[in-house]
């Protein structure tokens, strides 16, 4: 393997899987890696219209792809999802664990039980299932990389008003490291990117505060968008960084060094 690979070439030939793949940093990323050669792409998610459209784009921009409608805290549908890509492609070389959900910001004495709920079955229990059925699809062709969506507030608190939002993906953070022990000597590399400050539907409707007021505060002066943290994904997924295990890639403007 080698640390360089040519630009268009990083995702050359390999079958991916993105989750929330309908919107946001998960749609940036399924279209990056098809700008990247992937062979085929599988865009996961919830709303049917929303992941059709991203993977009409990945054809258009020449992977094959199709959408699988999917809600990732029923395993059934995880499942369902991982059988998809095999029984269309015969494999499964990249995936990218992207859907999570925020809590609108509140104290935590304000936030129910369901929110609990919502918040750590779509940012940890879905995790586990994804990576529970998505391991042994790799394990049997003794290779795969693996991407978690995490985020800052997993690794530097706090965070007033998203406390479940953090614990969670503290949480995940957590899976992903021992996860990654588990299977680095298995062929399986596991790491994890870890966004900060970035404009999507979901962190306009939890409440983030104003873009511009936000972005100020950030050493580069600006929140970032969906494709900057695509281009982290797709170097952890690709074999550029063939020796990188275990890792939590800020791509946060400087938030954490700050």
């Amino acid at each position: 393997m080698s640390g360089t690979l040519p630009a268009g070439e990083r995702m050359k030939g390999k079958v991916c899987l993105v989750t929330g793949g309908g919107s946001g940093i998960g749609r940036a990323t399924a279209l990056r890696m098809a700008a990247e050669g992937a062979e085929a792409i599988v865009v996961a998610g919830r709303r049917e219209a929303e992941i059709e459209a991203t993977a009409a784009s990945c054809r258009e921009l020449g992977s094959e792809a199709i959408p699988v409608r999917t809600d990732i805290t029923r395993e059934e549908d995880v499942a369902r999802l991982v059988g998809a890509a095999l029984e269309r492609y015969g494999r499964l070389d990249v995936a990218f664990n992207n859907a999570g959900f925020q809590e609108r910001r509140a104290p935590l004495e304000e936030q129910g039980t369901d929110i609990y709920d919502s918040v750590f079955d779509t940012n940890v229990r879905a995790l586990f299932l994804c990576l529970r059925h998505q391991l042994p699809a790799m394990l049997a062709q003794g290779r795969g990389s693996i991407v978690v969506n995490a985020s800052v507030s997993g690794v530097r608190n706090p965070n007033p008003g998203f406390s479940l939002y953090s614990a969670s993906k503290a949480a995940a953070i957590s899976l992903t490291r021992s996860a990654a022990m588990e299977n680095a000597p298995r062929g399986i590399r596991i790491n994890a990117v870890a966004p900060g400050r970035v404009v999507t539907d979901m962190m306009l409707r939890a409440g983030v505060g104003d873009v511009a007021t936000v972005g100020a505060g950030l050493p580069l002066r600006r929140m970032g968008n969906p494709e900057e943290i695509a281009e982290a994904v797709v170097w952890l997924s690709s074999d550029a960084s063939s020796y990188v295990v275990g890792h939590v890639l800020a791509a946060d403007g400087g938030f954490l060094a700050s």
